[in-house]
């Protein structure tokens, strides 16, 4: 055996054995992004979603109708009363709808990464709960995001996530003033 690539191939098992995973290291290496890519990492969601609708509807139905008969004769040398019958309907109906909805949301959450698909892409979900004097607002956000999306300082615009699932939801006293009591419920639900 030649003892002189006896060293070499120790070398070489010694760095196979203790590779690292460059990931790990890219923590502290000054050239490459410390974009999150991993289950647990943390990503900043700028939520700007603008949404409008409109829908126009008309409709005008009518229809006329008429039936008359008018009859006179003689009998014979006796002449028969004439007789006049008319009838008549008339229907028209005329119908128009107009619906338009406009929303506006603007806000930051911060959100984690709940689990990598096979593809790459990445699951995040998040929720930030506000209270101010009694009135609780809470948002959540949940939906798959590619990796190619997550910018340099691990934000993302919400219009790049797929699936997303954006609410917001509010308990308080504004949010119970803004339902009918139970009696006026009932007093519609009654007629």
């Amino acid at each position: 055996m030649n003892y002189k690539i006896l060293p070499f191939v120790l070398l070489f098992c010694f760095i196979t054995l203790n590779a690292q995973d460059m990931r790990q290291n890219s923590l502290f290496s000054l050239f490459s992004d410390q974009k999150a890519n991993k289950v647990g990492d943390a990503v900043t969601i700028l939520v700007v979603e603008s949404s409008q609708a409109s829908n126009n509807a008309e409709t005008n139905t009518g229809r006329t109708s008429t039936l008359g008969l008018t009859a006179t004769g003689t009998l014979g040398k006796n002449p028969i009363p004439g007789a006049n019958i008319t009838a008549g309907t008339n229907n028209q109906f005329t119908g128009t709808g107009t619906t338009k909805t406009t929303g506006m949301i603007q806000t930051k959450i911060s959100a984690t990464i709940d689990s990598v698909l096979q593809n790459g892409n990445l699951v995040i979900k998040g929720s930030r709960k506000i209270v101010i004097n009694g009135e609780e607002q809470t948002i959540k956000i949940r939906g798959i995001v590619r990796t190619s999306d997550i910018n340099a300082d691990n934000s993302v615009l919400s219009y790049n996530i797929s699936e997303a699932e954006i609410s917001f939801e509010g308990n308080g006293m504004i949010n119970e003033s803004q339902h009918p009591g139970w009696l006026t419920k009932f007093l519609h639900w009654v007629f």
